[in-house]
């Protein structure tokens, strides 16, 4: 079974965020154990697993997310990068849709190679600030709110964008707050720069200190900074070591995000 390791959210290769990519043969998934050990093996925030359905339904193919250690409900990243591999390898052309636990997810190619994800919006409802948060994030927050349960973190905006990239978490701390993390987050100092918020994203109750770039993020990030900026549109800058840009469309209850995505490794899974 081929195996394909594709950066999302980035135009070049060792950015953005890494996935591992299998498209299945057959109509169905394998065991959900055997899902968990090859994501495990692979030890990127997430794995994607993909398998066609038939012609004729709401969907085209079913689709599931694994970290190294649980499945997930929701994945950005890895969706981009599975829809880059059914693009690339002529799997399937134009607009591709995924069953997933999250509903029916569709990519639609963008131009120039990038392609733009329909999710659902994460709905907001501002918070107070937890006991101890700030410690645990090591940042005093301006204001806190709960994603809700598809996402599973709360978004934590902060001062500026000097105290987001200087962050240094307590991730042990920070997983006591929200089913799945941290999502912190700023206005961009000089919008000019190609972007107009920046976010870092801290997920230790999945297995991941801190996520390279987070779609399924966005879909809080759009609505908050949508709300504060008075835009529609947006880009939004993930300040992890690789950094990452997802161009962000808010319409209404759906997300568009849109990105870019790189193969750098493909090779045979011999399990």
């Amino acid at each position: 079974m081929r195996i394909r390791i594709v950066d999302a959210f980035t135009d070049r290769p060792f950015a953005g965020n890494p996935a591992g990519v299998l498209l299945l043969d057959g109509d169905g998934f394998p065991a959900d154990d055997w899902m968990q050990n090859v994501a495990m093996e692979v030890h990127h925030a997430e794995t994607a697993f993909a398998h066609r359905l038939p012609a004729g339904g709401d969907a085209d193919w079913a689709l599931r997310w694994f970290t190294p250690v649980t499945e997930v409900a929701m994945c950005g990243h890895a969706t981009l990068a599975t829809a880059h591999v059914l693009h690339t390898t002529g799997a399937h052309e134009g607009p591709v849709r995924f069953a997933t636990r999250s509903g029916v997810l569709v990519a639609t190619p963008a131009g120039d190679g990038a392609l733009t994800l329909d999710f659902p919006t994460a709905p907001l409802t501002p918070v107070a600030v937890p006991d101890g948060v700030a410690e645990a994030l090591g940042a005093e927050p301006v204001a806190v709110f709960d994603t809700g349960a598809a996402v599973g973190d709360l978004l934590v905006e902060l001062a500026d964008e000097k105290t987001v990239r200087g962050l240094t978490p307590d991730h042990k701390a920070l997983a006591a707050y929200s089913a799945r993390g941290i999502i912190a987050t700023a206005r961009a100092d000089d919008p000019s720069r190609g972007y107009d918020y920046l976010s870092r994203c801290f997920f230790p109750n999945v297995g991941i200190d801190e996520d390279p770039v987070t779609g399924s993020a966005h879909t809080a990030l759009a609505p908050h900074w949508s709300a504060r900026l008075g835009q529609a549109d947006l880009t939004g800058l993930q300040a992890s070591p690789r950094t990452g840009l997802v161009r962000t469309g808010l319409r209404g209850e759906r997300t568009l995000l849109t990105g870019r995505a790189v193969t750098v490794i493909e090779g045979e899974l011999l399990a």
